[in-house]
């Protein structure tokens, strides 16, 4: 059973955790830490969290349950320095955009014996800007939640008990769980996140060059320009170590766009256009 919970970073993602949490009934303490101490008050006074920590040690320390909810770096660098203050009856899990370099440091720093016990977890859910004040107790509601779990990993009784009571949370605040390998999580991520957020800003960025001081765009482009580069205000901050972490497999999707585009760039004025959209529209379809 849980009955304590540190998030740390309270962002739009930790903070959407702790409101999701009360809305899906649970009675214990919420405690949270952001690097920014005004995203910590916001946290606050939406009722996401109950206590600000002084640091994210500290907050570990008091719960039974600690979410690591910062970019992937801080995330490796935060589970290197928490594992040294936290034993055997406390669960650390993440919500990183990438999986593979984040399992392996579960493994290298939990999951052993004496040692916390660490669950991978990846929310498919967000929204184009972040931030504490967009924090939405029904960010998870319908999405998917990865977890991508070491085989055989080693843990206490009271470790398993709280992984258990964990995946219970993430379901009773609306999420679906699905288990994943870590390296299929990022290769297929890859497709469905990061390629269309690369594809946002390509165009974001082509369009603010091209045709970005025409005083009449936005009424112009209209509902499919929103749309098309409403991911384009992604912020760097955060995308950057999904870029270095999944390097490979978003090259690999990208340069598959890439000879996709060119092939129907060649082809506007014959039937293999005609063949371009009905594949667009049977992926739709299903």
């Amino acid at each position: 059973m849980i009955e304590r919970v540190a998030i740390v970073g309270t962002g739009l993602l930790g903070t959407s955790v702790g409101l999701a949490l009360r809305a899906a009934g649970f009675k214990g303490s919420i405690i949270g830490w952001n690097r920014s101490a005004e995203g910590a008050q916001i946290a606050f006074k939406s009722g996401a969290i109950d206590s600000i920590a002084s640091d994210p040690i500290s907050a570990a320390r008091e719960a039974d349950v600690t979410i690591l909810s910062v970019p992937v770096y801080a995330t490796l660098d935060l589970m290197a320095q928490v594992t040294m203050h936290i034993g055997g009856d406390h669960l650390v899990t993440d919500v990183g955009s990438t999986k593979l370099q984040i399992t392996k440091a579960g493994t290298q720093y939990f999951n052993q014996v004496g040692c916390a016990a660490f669950l991978p977890g990846h929310p498919m859910a967000g929204k184009e800007r972040g931030g504490a004040e967009l924090g939405d107790a029904n960010l998870f509601r319908g999405a998917a939640w990865l977890f991508t779990d070491a085989p055989g990993a080693v843990r206490t009784q009271r470790g398993g008990e709280l992984v258990l009571s964990w995946r219970e949370w993430v379901v009773a605040m609306g999420s679906k769980v699905i288990d994943l390998d870590a390296a299929r999580h990022d290769e297929l991520v890859a497709w469905v996140s990061h390629l269309p957020q690369f594809v946002a800003t390509a165009l974001s960025s082509v369009l603010a060059e091209r045709v970005g001081d025409a005083p009449e765009l936005k009424d112009v482009g209209g509902r499919a320009l929103r749309e098309m580069t409403r991911l384009g205000a992604s912020p760097f901050s955060m995308w950057r170590d999904i870029a270095h972490t999944n390097t490979d497999a978003i090259a690999a999707a990208l340069e598959a766009l890439e000879q996709r585009l060119a092939h129907i760039r060649e082809n506007l004025r014959t039937p293999e256009l005609r063949d371009e959209f009905e594949k667009a529209n049977r992926f739709r379809r299903e």
